[in-house]
C-alpha cells in the first residue's frame, strides 16, 4: 500500500542516516588511532596492541618484542632540504618499514622521527633478525624530491613478557646505547643499561651544581714542533674533580654536558680559565714567543650566536693575543647549517683567532670544508697514528693527510705520538 511505500522509504532514509554516521564515526575512530602523515598506528593504538599481545603472551608463555627505531640524522635532512622533504621521507620510511615486518606484526609512528615494531609469537633470535632486516634495507637510498637520500637507523630492543610501559622503557634504553655505540646498528636491552642511565641523571644532577663548586680543572697536553722538539703550544683538556667519584675524564661527562646543553657554561669557563693561564705563562716565559693554548668547541657552541662575543671576552679579560689561541673543531659540526658554521667561523677569524679540525680524517672530511672554510690547522687522529710505522693502509692516509695539509698551506698536527717509529715516520712525511 502506499502507507507502507512510505514507511518503507523512513526507514530507507533512516538506514542511510545510520551507515553515513556509522562511516563518520570509523573514519573518526582511525584518525584517532593512526598517524596523520604516514598512515601508520599512532602510539595509541601501538601501546593497545601492545596490551593485548602481552595478555596473550601471558597465556601461551612466547614472548614479545618490542623495536624503537631512531633515524640517526633526520635533522639534518629536515634542516638542510626543508620540512616538505622531511615529510615525504618520513613517509618513505614508514613504507620501508613496513615492507620488514610480518602480517601479523605492527609498525607505528611513536611522534618525530621515531618509530616502533611490535612482534609477536617469537622465537630466540627472531627479534635481531627482524632489526637487520629494517637496518639492511635503510642501506637502500631514498628518492626525495628527486635526490638520492641516505639515512640510518638506530634500533633498541626490548624482550619479553613484562607490562608494555616497562617493554617500551628497555628498548627505548637500548636504543640510546645503540646510539652511543655509533648509530646505525641494533643493542638489545640488558639489566645494566637502566642503572647506567640511573647513574647518568645523578652524573648529570651532580654536573649543574659543579661548575658552581668549582669542582673542574685544566690539564695541558704539549704540542711540539717535530724536528726541534721546541714546545710550540698547549692543548687544554678539562677534567672533573668529583667529590665522591675521583677525577672523572672528558668522555665521562662531555656527553652528558652536551646533551643537557650544560656545555655552553662549562666551555664558557674552560675558554676563560685556557686564556688565563696562557696570559700568565706568556708573560712569566718570554722565552716562548710564540706558544699557542688550544680550546676544543662543541657543535652546541658553533652553533650558538653568543660564542663570538665569548671568546672576544676570554681574550679581552686575559689579554691574550688572540693569535695565540687556536679553536678546534671536530668535523662532524660542519654537517650542520654550513652556512651558518661558514658565517661563525668568518666572525671567529676576524677576532684574529686561529682555527683547526680535530680528528681530520675520521668524520665527514672534505676538500670543499677546507676550501670554503678559513681553516689553519688540521689534526691527524691518534688512530692513525697509532698504525705508523709500517707500510699499512692507514700509513698512506696519513701520507695522504699531510700532502694535504702542504698544499693548502695548513700546519699538520700528529696526536698522541708514544713510540720513536711513530715520530721518525711522521717526521719523515714531512708532519709539522
Amino acid at each position: 500500500s502506499r502507507a507502507e511505500q512510505e514507511m518503507l522509504a523512513t526507514f530507507a532514509e533512516h538506514a542511510s542516516l545510520a551507515l553515513t554516521d556509522a562511516r563518520t564515526v570509523g573514519d573518526a575512530i582511525h584518525q584517532a588511532l593512526h598517524d596523520t602523515l604516514t598512515g601508520l598506528p599512532n602510539r595509541a593504538l601501538f601501546l593497545d596492541r601492545l596490551r593485548q599481545a602481552l595478555a596473550r603472551a601471558a597465556r601461551s608463555g612466547s614472548p614479545v618484542a618490542v623495536l624503537f627505531c631512531d633515524l640517526d640524522t633526520f635533522k639534518t635532512v629536515n634542516d638542510s632540504l626543508g620540512h616538505a622533504a622531511g615529510d615525504e621521507l618520513l613517509v618513505a620510511v614508514a613504507q620501508r618499514l613496513s615492507g620488514c615486518v610480518r602480517p601479523g606484526d605492527t609498525a607505528a609512528r611513536f611522534g618525530g622521527d621515531e618509530f616502533v615494531v611490535l612482534l609477536e609469537g617469537i622465537r630466540e633470535g627472531d627479534e635481531s633478525a627482524a632489526a637487520r632486516r629494517i637496518l639492511e634495507a635503510f642501506n637502500e637510498p631514498f628518492s626525495i624530491q628527486e635526490r638520492e637520500v641516505f639515512i640510518t637507523a638506530s634500533i633498541g630492543i626490548g624482550v619479553g613478557t613484562d607490562e608494555g610501559d616497562d617493554l617500551v622503557r628497555n628498548a627505548d634504553l637500548a636504543l640510546y646505547r645503540a646510539k652511543g655505540k655509533g648509530k646505525g646498528r641494533q643493542e638489545l636491552f640488558q639489566p645494566e643499561m637502566h642503572a647506567a642511565v640511573v647513574e647518568r641523571m645523578e652524573l648529570e644532577g651532580d654536573l649543574r651544581a659543579a661548575l658552581e663548586r668549582d669542582e673542574f680543572m685544566l690539564d695541558y697536553q704539549p704540542i711540539f714542533k717535530l724536528r726541534t722538539g721546541e714546545i710550540a703550544g698547549v692543548e687544554a683538556l678539562v677534567r672533573w674533580r668529583h667529590p665522591e667519584r675521583g677525577t672523572l675524564q672528558p668522555i665521562d661527562f662531555i656527553p652528558i654536558a652536551e646533551e643537557s646543553r650544560l656545555i655552553l657554561p662549562l666551555s664558557r669557563w674552560i675558554l676563560a680559565a685556557a686564556c688565563g693561564q696562557a696570559a700568565t705563562w706568556r708573560e712569566r716565559h718570554p722565552e716562548y714567543p710564540a706558544l699557542a693554548i688550544s680550546v676544543n668547541l662543541s657543535s652546541a657552541e658553533l652553533a650558538e650566536p653568543e660564542l663570538t662575543g665569548d671568546v672576544r671576552d676570554a681574550l679581552d679579560t686575559s689579554g691574550l693575543d688572540p693569535q695565540s689561541l687556536i679553536l678546534e673543531l671536530t668535523e662532524t659540526a660542519f654537517m650542520e647549517d654550513t652556512d651558518a658554521i661558514a658565517q661563525r667561523m668568518r666572525e671567529l677569524k676576524g677576532l684574529g683567532v686561529q682555527l683547526a679540525v680535530d680528528d681530520f680524517g675520521t668524520g665527514y672530511s672534505s676538500l670543499q670544508h677546507l676550501r670554503r672554510f678559513p681553516i689553519d690547522v688540521i689534526k691527524i687522529a691518534k688512530s692513525f697514528v697509532d698504525e705508523l710505522g709500517g707500510a699499512s693502509a692507514d700509513s698512506a692516509l696519513t701520507r695522504a693527510i699531510i700532502d694535504l695539509g702542504g698544499g693548502f698551506q695548513l700546519r699538520v698536527v700528529a696526536e698522541g705520538i708514544e713510540g720513536p717509529d711513530q715520530l721518525e715516520r711522521l717526521i719523515a712525511l714531512g708532519c709539522d
